[in-house]
């Protein structure tokens, strides 16, 4: 008796490092597992069971100041290796670019593409005379679209500038800490959180800090797949992905079977903050929410979640979005989201459909089939209603890509197109797996992922196979002494590393949301118990000493192995040391800031006019903020200047969308990075049904233009172009020409119009 009460003990302690414990009513044997209560004695225990889940912890019962000293150390380690993941990626950053060293506008030059139009908006902040100015220019902003005004804390993610704009005004560091120092310091602190939710979800699972700390390494030497945060700082999913990462490790906490009520009512706020968070920093938050979704869902049909664990997921995610939404003035493309109908959906057909898990196997998985179709066919109906009357067209181009590229689309749509030639949005490469292999990763990881989910197939097929009317509530006060055969928080994780993985492979991009939770489950299946347990039953030699030392042995072994071949190499990449240079890119920006008016509005490609905007803050036509339809067609009308267009039509598209200047791009009016087919210069005659140039078979439906390619044929200074446009820069990089103005209309028998200077 006096065993059993300090068995209980230990569970509240536990409860408070992060710990896996075992349930109140069970003791632990020598081999670590579980012992049946009385009433089903003699009865078989999952090592993965609910009512029988013992860690390496609770083999013995602990005092608490051995607790309190775990639980400090594996909290100061935790802190330590997020301190060095921010420091390492802040020290590649400047050995990269030497930034330290750069003048104000190569430093603001280095944020590349969309990284500089979101940069931009902190800047613009810092330089209004006051805050509430500075987001009235936000919410009427008519500089970052010619010839319109648009609300930008409603169409882009930008609140997190706002923030940091705000909070630097606010803190004493004006005078020793620049802003831009300021902004990259906070998007690397983020790292550091990232580091932390990732090392206490490998905790939680695991019941092990070693587990933590193996997280926390595999994540900092998989630098190149885990993050690319040094070279890309303003991305939203630098912003976002940590946010991810902490709701994750919520979820796992709330979904252990041990919390008390109180403990789960902060673990539901704890999950909502996070989630908020995650969906007000990146636009692309319901695609990776609509997986959540599918996971809960997954989880719910087959029964190893409560009826209230699913619809407090399901509210959670509900609820941030409509949060985001009302912050970002009623954006319409929150309320069409795929992940919001498909949760109205499932939740409307789970309350009709009450007896879904009632039933013999083939009768439940009958269900079960039904209950999913029904789910998404409501989840599709309600979607196309909800954009119909919302007129909703902004999020069309993601759909379109998803088509294109599992072949359900056409082929020569502009949109789809620039995203399937991007390798970013391509197949994972294969070499991704050969680097995650040399940092003994994966193998570990394939492991863990097969044993898991055998397991997890097999205690769901046990779940459908219950008595009639034996429902996980029902179960829960049930006395067969049955066990309950996978734990919901692993199956939650095992599920999310799944899903998320087949997401990585079909599109290189998502990888960064798949591998750091990959390095967590890794470290869960070296340092849990379960697994090991699994392994020497089977070896027939599990004792208590015994899975206690390759809990701790095997672990340390590897973080041995991986200093001794990795520490090296990382002291020579922070001793590699380069220098940013663009003089080209320079000398464009630092003449359009002196020899131009500062209301000049400028075409161009996108990925350059992000870099008038910040360097120069001069108006532009089009930016690499692809989410609004009438911006992707004004984009696709402006590249025409890479095109096979005559000089009269590429003007009169310049003048509907207010240009003065058009910048034209040597490395993309010549480009040879892409292959044939996936040159920008192509996809452009492909969608105006002209034959592609260069070697090579074309459709027979395409036809020879009638005119050359625009950025070729003017520099040839022919009459007919310089009749309408004027050289007024270049370099070895760029042509900048200036649009004339039209005076009237052209004279009769003219094809040219007259213009003026």
């Amino acid at each position: 008796m006096e065993l059993r009460k300090r068995v209980k003990l230990s569970h509240l302690e536990h409860n408070l490092v992060f710990a896996q414990v075992a349930p109140a009513e069970g003791r632990c044997n020598s081999t670590g597992t579980a012992l049946p209560h009385r009433r089903g004695a003699g009865r078989g225990v999952s090592p993965l069971g609910r009512s029988g889940t013992c860690s390496g912890s609770d083999i013995l019962p602990r005092w608490p100041w051995q607790h309190c000293v775990s639980m400090a150390a594996g909290l100061l380690l935790a802190g330590l290796l997020a301190l060095t993941q921010a420091w390492f990626v802040n020290a590649i950053h400047e050995n990269l670019l030497w930034f330290s060293q750069l003048k104000e506008v190569e430093r603001e030059i280095s944020f590349r593409t969309e990284c500089g139009l979101y940069y931009s908006y902190y800047k613009q902040m810092l330089q209004a005379p006051s805050v509430q100015e500075g987001l009235s220019e936000l919410i009427h902003d008519n500089l970052t679209e010619s010839k319109r005004t648009i609300n930008l804390l409603q169409r882009m993610n930008i609140y997190q500038e706002v923030f940091l704009s705000v909070l630097y005004r606010l803190l004493p560091i004006q005078s020793y800490l620049e802003p831009v120092y300021f902004y990259i310091y906070t998007v690397f602190s983020l790292q550091a959180v990232y580091v932390i939710a990732l090392y206490l979800t490998a905790w939680l699972l695991s019941g092990s800090w070693l587990a933590g700390t193996l997280t926390g390494l595999w994540y900092i030497l998989n630098r190149v797949d885990t993050t690319r945060v040094e070279f890309t700082i303003s991305l939203r999913e630098n912003w976002s992905l940590p946010f991810l990462a902490l709701q994750v490790t919520t979820i796992t906490c709330y979904l252990r079977p041990q919390l008390i009520a109180l403990q789960q009512k902060v673990m539901v706020w704890l999950m909502y903050v996070t989630t908020f968070c995650f969906c007000l920093t990146w636009q692309f938050n319901q695609f990776i929410l609509l997986v959540q979704a599918f996971i809960i869902y997954t989880l719910d049909c087959a029964d190893f979640l409560t009826t209230t664990q699913v619809t407090t997921l399901y509210l959670v995610q509900v609820s941030g979005l409509l949060s985001v939404w009302l912050l970002q003035f009623c954006n319409s493309m929150i309320l069409g989201s795929l992940v919001l109908s498909f949760i109205v959906a499932a939740l409307f057909v789970r309350h009709c459909q009450s007896g879904l898990k009632t039933g013999s196997l083939l009768v439940r998985l009958g269900k079960m089939l039904l209950h999913s179709a029904m789910v998404l066919l409501l989840a599709f109906t309600i979607n196309y209603l909800a954009k119909k009357a919302l007129q909703l067209r902004s999020d069309e181009h993601i759909f379109k890509f998803i088509k294109s590229k599992f072949a359900l689309g056409p082929t020569r749509d502009f949109d789809a197109s620039l995203y399937l030639c991007e390798e970013a949005f391509g197949l994972l490469p294969l070499d991704t797996l050969e680097r995650l292999a040399g940092t003994l990763l994966l193998y570990p990881y394939i492991i863990t992922l097969l044993l898991l989910s055998g397991m997890l197939a097999m205690a769901a097929l046990q779940k459908l196979s219950r008595p009639k009317g034996s429902s996980a509530e029902e179960r829960k006060g049930a006395g067969d002494g049955r066990p309950v055969a996978f734990r919901p928080d692993v199956a939650y994780n095992l599920l999310h590393t799944l899903f998320y993985g087949l997401l990585a492979f079909s599109t290189m991009r998502m990888k960064y949301i798949w591998t750091g939770h990959m390095c967590a489950v890794a470290a869960y299946g070296v340092c849990g118990t379960e697994l090991w347990t699994l392994l020497l039953n089977a070896l027939r030699c599990n004792t208590k000493v015994l899975l206690r030392l390759v809990r701790y042995a095997v672990p340390l072994v590897m973080i041995g192995c991986l200093y001794y071949k990795f520490w090296p190499k990382v002291m020579e990449e922070l001793s590699e040391l380069r220098e940013f240079y663009d003089p080209d890119t320079v000398e464009l920006m630092t003449w359009i800031s002196t020899k131009t008016p500062k209301q000049a509005v400028f075409a161009g490609s996108m990925q350059l006019l992000a870099g008038i905007k910040l360097c120069t803050g001069r108006v532009l036509t089009n930016h690499p903020h692809y989410e609004d339809k009438d911006l992707r067609e004004r984009t696709r009308q402006v590249y025409q200047v890479y095109a096979r267009r005559s000089p009269e039509e590429v003007y009169d598209i310049l003048r509907a969308a207010g240009a003065d200047y058009v910048v034209l791009e040597n490395s993309i009016c010549y480009e040879r990075r892409h292959r044939r087919g996936c040159r920008l210069r192509d996809l452009l005659d492909l969608a105006n049904g002209h034959i592609m140039d260069g070697p090579g078979e074309n459709d027979l439906d395409l036809v020879p233009a009638s005119h050359p390619r625009f950025c070729e044929a003017i520099k040839m200074d022919t009459a007919a172009y310089n009749a309408l446009f004027t050289r007024t820069f270049q370099n070895k990089t760029f042509h900048v020409y200036r649009i004339k103005k039209k005076r009237k209309k052209s004279t009769k028998g003219s094809s040219e119009p007259s213009v003026t200077q």
